[in-house]
């Protein structure tokens, strides 16, 4: 039961009671929650700029994981672009050095994220830090990428290379390793029937009769000749990348035309067929159509002294065989 209030009036000189009106007390109502609710924005304010909620604790924890995990991310990053920065380098100086390609360069393998990708990113309200890792990450994989394509075309390089190096002419066609085989290297020289100077366009070998002759590189046997004039009896091998040889004045064969040979297979004999003064092998290096001194090709069965001989040897201006 509420209590009733009085007060002394002094004109009447009496106790009254006191009368409380409607408005004077929603006032009073009013003022006491509007002093709580000052009271507790005040309360709450210093709740939540000095106090931390479960929530924000854990939202804090999580953060800090992130923040650890993205340093971690960075330097895998630079770990990855020093890697791939290294192979890049020898892929353009070296491995394309090796194989005469050139080089691919920055412009090639760099590449950042395209205008559509950027805006994605940014349509979805990412932070800086996000859309820099993306893009940073979107280019690496565009220079893998890159660097991929590169080993793969330097993988077709080193067989296409692995098979000229093969079918490269390298080797003295007749066993000759006192270098005494040769009668007469390529160039003018004295014709053995017309007794003037005439083009010599090969090298004559000087051996018996039926003396093995052998293939100086891969290739397929590209035609059999018999001649009774000229060269005789003689073996031509297509050895591809523009490379061609020829044996002649053979006394018989030892391969099939079409035949599929490597290096060092037997095709045929030394004999006397042809135009020919006495038993030898006229050999010659053709490289796209043109007639070149096949001396310049004996370099896997020689050494360096050797080569140097040989040169000498070679071009000594002589009579000739056929």
């Amino acid at each position: 039961m509420a209590r009733i209030k009085y007060y002394y009036n002094d004109t009447r000189l009496r106790f009254e009671k006191v009368e409380i009106r409607w408005w004077q007390r929603a006032l009073r109502i009013v003022g006491f929650v509007s002093a709580v609710l000052v009271f507790s924005a005040i309360v709450v304010g210093i709740a939540y700029t000095y106090i931390d909620s479960p929530k924000e604790k854990r939202l804090l924890r999580d953060i800090e994981q992130m923040s650890l995990q993205y340093e971690l991310l960075q330097q895998r990053t630079e770990l990855a672009e020093q890697a791939l920065r290294e192979l890049e380098e020898r892929d353009d100086q070296i491995y394309r050095v090796i194989f005469e390609a050139e080089p691919l360069g920055d412009r090639v393998r760099s590449g950042s994220a395209t205008r559509d990708q950027r805006a994605s990113i940014m349509s979805r309200n990412q932070t800086k830090l996000i859309e820099e890792t993306t893009e940073r990450v979107q280019n690496l994989g565009k220079r893998l990428y890159r660097q991929t394509k590169s080993y793969d075309e330097l993988a077709r390089m080193a067989n296409d290379k692995k098979q000229l190096l093969a079918a490269i002419p390298a080797i003295q066609p007749v066993a000759n390793k006192n270098l005494n085989s040769i009668a007469s290297g390529f160039g003018y020289r004295i014709d053995p029937i017309y007794k003037t100077l005439k083009m010599h366009e090969g090298v004559d070998f000087t051996a018996p009769t039926s003396t093995a002759v052998y293939a100086t590189g891969d290739g397929r046997v590209e035609k059999l000749l018999r001649m009774d004039r000229g060269y005789g009896n003689a073996v031509i091998i297509n050895h591809g990348f523009g490379y061609q040889t020829l044996y002649a004045h053979l006394s018989a064969f030892a391969v099939r035309q079409g035949q599929k040979i490597s290096r060092g297979t037997l095709i045929g004999k030394v004999g006397n067929t042809g135009k020919s003064t006495g038993p030898h092998l006229h050999y010659e290096v053709i490289k796209d159509g043109r007639k070149v001194n096949p001396v310049y090709f004996f370099h896997d069965d020689i050494s360096p002294d050797q080569f140097d001989r040989l040169i000498q040897i070679s071009g000594t201006l002589n009579q000739s065989f056929d």
